[in-house]
């Protein structure tokens, strides 16, 4: 029999060598092809007596497998039964365990009869998900010593628990913490790590590795999993009495809600499985694991995330945006103006990536300090063991330091990343045309004013864009692209393959003054400003917003992007606007804090909070003699949806404006920008759970105690009238 997603080859000793690589896909995933044709093929090897033994292994230098197609777990009917979504969602964990028990009986598996035949893992890359499931119910699993080989159940970071036995076989392999640990945080080990807690057997290299899978089965010609012979226990303990394991059954609910903020439903789900699985048959663990996981599929948390975070993100990734009829545009060089704190770390990504970079500041001193970032950086990571030497001279060799705009005359891209004053930029920008060729893009890394603004410092308008950047840049994923009146596809293109090359995930965005992430968190700080200024008590604030989800608080938040930012952003958009400026009711916040008493923010270490040198930060306990505190204090669901709604809100009137022109835009930016609440898929995600109506009606109640800002905007309006969805029509 032919199949599509994997060779076999059976040699003369019966052993066949299942090598998976699906056609067209750059990583192996279980998607719908790859289940029919395993589920088939085991069929198959379990009744051929031909088949003597199995070792399953990749044909993809990307890696073995990398779990499953999340965009095939949305693929069942809106109208399907939850019987029908465990059913289809079943079908791998029933072929799994075939493999495993070679179609044989549990009871008589555990009477003591070794008989079903032997699988191996040959394991030669990345295993995640329903990947490092596949490899948990080999009975033997050999990993090649490569840093590629990485295992992990990533699944709780789209809102679901493992479903293909993960959480059953690691608590079998690993015990019971080590499975909660695994489960709930989804972080990835390498194979020394997977060796030591007994997830694999062993670590050869890589050119030994399908001789060693192969000699194994056929050293083992009758075999059957730990789990599957009579007298096994878990070890470590486990089950509903056992003293050695109830303190951490009775302890890991509540430690694993204090880190999640009983936002992730899936991270109980997986204790649940866990300790419930622990005290039956690994079969009837396996049917409550796949209960667990069919109440997340069926569930908005799960959708939203994997909609967002995976199928959007990576549409975003691989240039959806991009205009069609513009060739690659291929960035060898590119010129970085201005080597502050932004300037560093654009540099610094570009090079990684391969590129080489001009960095240019008034001062060689300064321009060596902004390459000095870089090495910093990569002195961090070769103390890890994440970096070579090797690689971080040739790196930094990349990144050309200088004080002499004449440097930039063979570049490619420009990214202007000076000081935020229009003055300084049209002076910069100006020099820069001079020397540069006359087909490069120019792009400015502005965070709030009009792209149009300093367009028109540049004679060729339609060559200028926006690149806006999030810091620190090294750690930000987000890059959002703004695209003023005039700009043209080149320009556009030029700015997604860059951002491409750097792996970072763009938006698109128009031009407007703080385009739309700064539109949305600016509203978003200024609350919890104004809230300080009524005298709510700021660590109410700060901890409501954490608990709603968020990174980190507000007030942490200003002090992370620094008060003196604020403030100069401030008095530059009231410079320009004039008598059109509105005031949002902080600006005498910010003046005190930057004027007044020198807290600048974190970067001077003091701001909201203080930073002592070597210790944690803690409020500042001067706060209170410049705000008083308010006798009576709002409860925390009030401070929660005021802090929520500010941004819903905001983030509607975007969309509304057009600012950001699909929701799928608006999510990304939320959540890779400023770090909106990830469980929720983002705002417009949260607004279709909601329901728009509702939220219509909340945000109108807010606005008639807080102010307009709380306003929903018309076309939401309109939108709850008509009981319509924002990714009902989303393509």
């Amino acid at each position: 029999m032919i199949y599509n997603s994997f060779t076999i080859e059976k040699d003369a000793d019966g052993i066949a060598v299942m090598t998976i690589d699906l056609p067209g896909k750059s990583m192996n995933v279980w998607n719908q092809d790859l289940i029919n044709d395993f589920e088939a093929f085991i069929h198959e090897f379990t009744s051929n007596d031909e088949y003597k033994g199995l070792v399953i292994t990749s044909g993809k230098e990307s890696g073995f497998l990398a779990g499953a197609d999340l965009t095939m777990l949305g693929g069942m009917p809106d109208d399907a039964t939850p019987e029908q979504i465990f059913e289809a969602n079943f079908r791998l964990q029933k072929a799994i365990r075939k493999m495993e028990t070679g179609g044989q009986d549990f009871k008589a598996l555990q009477k003591g009869q070794a008989n079903a035949k032997p699988v191996a893992c040959a394991l030669n890359g990345l295993a995640l998900g329903g990947g490092m499931e596949l490899v948990l119910a080999c009975h033997y699993k050999v990993a090649a010593s490569d840093r590629k080989v990485q295992l992990g159940q990533p699944e709780v970071q789209v809102g679901l628990i493992p479903g293909a036995g993960g959480t059953q076989r690691t608590m079998r392999l690993a015990g019971v913490q080590n499975a909660m640990q695994i489960c709930t945080q989804g972080k990835p080990m390498d194979a020394e790590a997977a060796k030591a807690q007994g997830l694999i057997d062993d670590v050869v290299p890589n050119a030994e590795l399908l001789d060693n899978a192969k000699a194994w089965v056929k050293a083992n010609p009758k075999t059957a999993a730990k789990w599957d012979r009579k007298g096994f226990k878990i070890p470590g303990g486990a089950g509903a009495m056992d003293p050695r394991v109830v303190p951490i059954f009775a302890g890991s609910s509540a430690m694993a809600q204090g880190q999640t903020n009983h936002n992730y439903p899936a991270v109980e789900r997986i204790l649940s499985a866990i300790y419930e699985g622990s005290i039956v048959p690994i079969d009837t663990g396996l049917r409550i694991e796949s209960k667990y996981f069919t109440q997340c599929l069926m569930e908005p948390q799960a959708k939203n995330m994997i909609r967002t975070l995976f199928v959007n993100k990576g549409a975003a990734e691989k240039g959806a945006a991009r205009p069609e009829g513009v060739p690659k545009q291929e960035i060898k060089t590119l010129g970085v103006l201005g080597a502050g704190m932004m300037g560093a770390g654009i540099a610094y990504v570009s090079a990684r990536a391969g590129m080489k970079v001009v960095l240019l500041d008034r001062d060689m001193e300064s321009a060596e300090k902004g390459k000095g970032y870089s090495v910093k950086l990569n002195e961090k990571g070769i103390s890890r063991g994440k970096l070579t030497k090797e690689k971080s001279d040739a790196m930094l060799g990349l990144i050309q330091p200088t004080d002499k705009v004449e440097d930039l005359k063979d570049v490619d891209f420009i990214i202007e990343a000076v000081f935020e004053d229009p003055a300084v930029k049209k002076d910069i920008t100006e020099r820069v045309e001079a020397v540069i060729r006359k087909d490069v893009i120019f792009a400015s890394n502005t965070s709030t004013i009009p792209i149009a603004n300093l367009a028109k410092n540049f004679t060729r308008t339609e060559d200028f864009i926006g690149v806006h950047f999030f810091s620190p840049v090294d750690k930000m994923p987000l890059v959002e692209i703004i695209t003023p009146e005039g700009c043209g596809d080149k320009a556009l293109a030029t700015a997604l393959d860059y951002v491409g090359k750097i792996k970072k995930t763009p938006i698109v965005v128009s031009d407007t003054r703080g385009f739309y992430c700064n539109s949305v968190v600016v509203p978003y700080l200024n609350e919890a400003a104004l809230m300080v200024k009524e005298g709510i008590n700021p660590a109410l604030i700060d901890n409501c917003a954490v608990h709603m989800g968020m990174p980190v608080g507000p007030l942490a938040l200003m002090d992370e992007t620094s008060q003196e930012l604020g403030w100069r952003i401030a008095q530059s958009t009231m410079k320009e606007m004039g008598d059109d400026y509105v005031p949002n009711g902080v600006e005498d916040l910010l003046k005190t804090f930057v004027e007044d008493l020198g807290r600048k923010g974190k970067k001077v270490g003091k701001g909201f909070y203080d930073y002592p040198e070597g210790g944690k930060k803690q409020l500042w306990d001067g706060l209170e003699e410049h705000f008083p505190r308010a006798a009576e204090q709002p409860s925390a669901d009030e401070v929660k949806e005021r802090l929520l709604y500010v941004q819903l809100v905001a983030a509607a009137n975007m969309y509304a404006q057009d600012v950001v022109h699909d929701p799928q835009s608006a999510d990304l930016g939320a959540i890779f920008g400023w770090g909106f609440a990830p469980w929720t898929g983002g705002p417009m995600s949260h607004i279709d759970t909601i329901g728009i109506e509702e939220f219509v009606r909340t945000a109108e109640r807010l606005a008639q105690k807080y102010g307009a800002k709380f306003s929903p905007p018309a076309k939401f309006r309109e939108m709850a009238e008509k009981n319509q969805k924002l990714y009902a029509d989303a393509a």
